[in-house]
This record gives structure tokens, C-alpha cells and sequence, in this order.
């Protein structure tokens, strides 16, 4: 389909559907022939230029508004764009500086660096943010430590390879010690450790039942507790959603409106940024969104890995006029940044 609609398009048509798109994200007014001859310095004229316009219009990139004669980029003309057209290397000397020096922050736990990334791509590109870690199954247990506190309360410690920690408190209807506690680390760190948190399950119970002899009083508490703090939703965390009220698009309430609510509902939000692909970065422009509330927005998702091991999603959320040539320099940089600096060698934060 790709190679059929690139033969649509000759180079000049291609031209002047890269001004388009650049100047209405630039002005969010519908674009005239005489604003593509004044500011793009295209080398025809401007009957020339309305011609092409109206070929474009005629192959689905362009659409015409009601209210003017100027013509504004389809979902088609946009992904014709972001596929073809936009420059991935939008960014400037003072972004990089101001980018590497937020990502310099030292941090202990993976959801630190996704907070801290989400925030600076937003500052940058002055659109909402939403992120969430990676899904907790897919990690690895590095570690497990059980900790007495009373003679019938523990508490567990559990760390993954991505350097998430969650701690939980265990109750028991009967007692326990400090000898039964010391038994307890060392088998589930010998049968867990470097195994994914999904094998914590059934077998495991009776596997724990047959090789220490302790009562279903103490393992299921234990197998039931963790697995339950383990299997909680990520959080999703929101930056910068003010920024988008600013912009011409949200004076519309209906669309103003639909964009808190989406932002209201976790679970949306959550199913936006696990629903990608395996690329580390995506775009999505209005209807391409699998959900039918994100239909009036375009969704870019960013999903960094380093060293095999997810670090978790970053999309942001804008108006189909979004900037995404700033939006995708941005991302691709900070990808970039972050292999280099939390990959294999000795600047490896976890």
C-alpha cells in the first residue's frame, strides 16, 4: 500500500504537501497558496501551486474547511508525512543540553527514570506526557528477603532485574521465628531467583509445601501476598497536561471535555501505551487509535528497552496537528541517551 501511494506523489507534490502539513502545524489556520509561495519559498507559481493542492485534495491528503479556501492536512496527508517527509532531527544544541542534563539524575528505581524521562520530553515538546513501567510479569525476581517484625508478621522485600522494589507486609495466623524466616529467604530465592514473577504460582505452593514441611498457615499467606503485590496495576503517571490547553484545538469544549476524561481513565491510558508495537517509537493519528476517545488526538508512544529488559512506555498525547517532527527528534534522542547510559558498562544504573 506504502509503495502504491509513493507512486502517487511526484516530487513536487511532495513538496508542497511537506509545506502544508509544516505551515498548518506552525499556524493552525488553513493554507492558502499564496502563504506557500510567501513562506516556503516554493520555485512555481501560485496557479501552479493551487493545482497541486487540488490534486492532493483529490488523493485524500488534503481536506478543504467550510470557512475558508484553504486546505488542511488529512490523517492520510499526516501519515504520508511522518512516514516520509518530517525531518527526525528537529532538536536543537540547547535541547540536548537541557535534556542530558535532566537525565544525568541519578535514580534507584526504574519508575524514577520513567517519571524524569516523561517530564523532560514534555518540557521540551510542550505536549501532555503519560507513562507507565513495565509490566511487572515480564520481569525477572533478582531477589527476595523476608524480614520477622513480630511472631506472627513478616515483611517481604522483592527486587526484579529492572530495578523495581516492592515491599509488602505478610500476617499469619500462627507463629513463626526467626530459624523458620532464615528457611524461608533460602528457598525462595533458590527456587525464584532469575525466574519471571509469573512463575509464582500453584506448583511453587506445593513445591514449598513438600521441601520445608511448614503448614498452609504459613506458605499461602506468603505465595497469596506477594503474588498480590506483584500483580498491582503500574501506575500511570501525567505530566504536563495543562500544556495542552494552550492550543487552538482545545478551545473546542466537546474536545476539551473527551481529553480530561481520557486522561481521568487509567485503564484507557494504560491499554494506549501496552497496545504498540514491537518499534521503539509509534505513531498514531486519529482513527489509527485502537480506542474510540483518542479518535480527535494523535497518540506517539515510546517504549525503551536497554539490554533486552523493557524499561516501560511513554506516549504523548496531542492534537493531530501535533509537531511530530519535533515530537520524534525529541524521542529518538532520548532513546539514544538512554542505551548509552544505563546500557552494559560501568555507567549502568541498575
Amino acid at each position: 500500500m506504502l509503495k502504491e501511494v509513493k507512486k502517487l506523489l511526484d516530487e513536487r507534490k511532495k513538496k508542497v504537501l511537506q509545506a502544508i502539513v509544516e505551515e498548518y502545524i506552525n499556524t493552525a489556520e488553513p493554507v492558502s497558496s499564496n502563504m506557500l509561495t510567501q513562506n516556503h519559498g516554493l520555485k512555481c507559481s501560485s496557479a501552479t501551486i493551487r493545482n497541486e493542492m487540488s490534486e492532493l485534495e483529490k488523493k485524500g491528503f488534503l481536506d478543504k474547511t467550510h470557512t475558508s479556501s484553504g486546505r488542511i492536512p488529512s490523517a492520510k496527508g499526516y501519515r504520508y508525512y511522518v512516514d516520509e517527509l518530517l525531518n527526525d532531527n528537529d532538536i536543537s544544541v540547547e535541547e540536548i543540553k537541557y535534556i542530558s542534563s535532566k537525565l544525568e539524575t541519578k535514580v534507584n528505581e526504574i519508575e524514577d527514570l520513567t517519571k524524569i524521562t516523561a517530564n523532560t520530553i514534555s518540557e521540551v515538546t510542550h505536549y501532555t506526557t503519560v507513562s507507565i513501567g513495565p509490566k511487572t510479569t515480564t520481569q525477572l525476581i533478582e531477589e527476595i528477603k523476608f524480614v520477622l517484625l513480630g511472631s506472627r508478621m513478616m515483611m517481604a522485600v522483592i527486587l526484579t532485574d529492572t530495578g523495581l522494589v516492592k515491599e509488602t507486609i505478610i500476617k499469619f495466623d500462627e507463629d513463626i521465628n526467626e530459624k523458620q524466616v532464615e528457611t524461608m529467604n533460602y528457598m525462595f530465592n533458590n527456587k525464584l531467583k532469575n525466574q519471571p514473577i509469573e512463575t509464582i504460582d500453584r506448583p511453587l505452593e506445593e513445591y514449598l509445601y513438600d521441601e520445608m514441611t511448614y503448614s498452609v498457615n504459613v506458605i499461602k499467606p506468603i505465595i497469596d501476598q506477594i503474588k498480590k503485590v506483584l500483580e498491582e496495576d503500574n501506575k500511570v503517571y501525567l505530566e504536563g497536561a495543562n500544556k495542552s490547553f494552550d492550543l487552538p484545538e482545545f478551545n473546542s469544549l466537546e474536545v476539551a471535555k473527551n481529553f480530561i476524561n481520557i486522561l481521568d481513565t487509567k485503564e484507557l491510558v494504560a491499554d494506549m501505551l501496552n497496545s504498540g508495537f514491537a518499534e521503539d517509537i509509534n505513531v498514531y493519528i486519529g482513527e489509527e487509535n485502537e480506542k474510540q476517545e483518542l479518535k480527535d488526538f494523535s497518540v506517539v508512544t515510546f517504549k525503551h528497552k536497554v539490554n533486552g529488559k523493557d524499561l516501560g512506555t511513554i506516549g504523548i498525547i496531542g492534537p493531530k496537528r501535533m509537531d511530530y517532527s519535533k515530537v520524534i527528534s525529541v524521542m529518538k534522542y532520548i532513546n539514544k541517551k538512554l542505551k548509552d547510559d544505563f546500557g552494559d558498562g560501568e555507567n549502568n544504573h541498575f
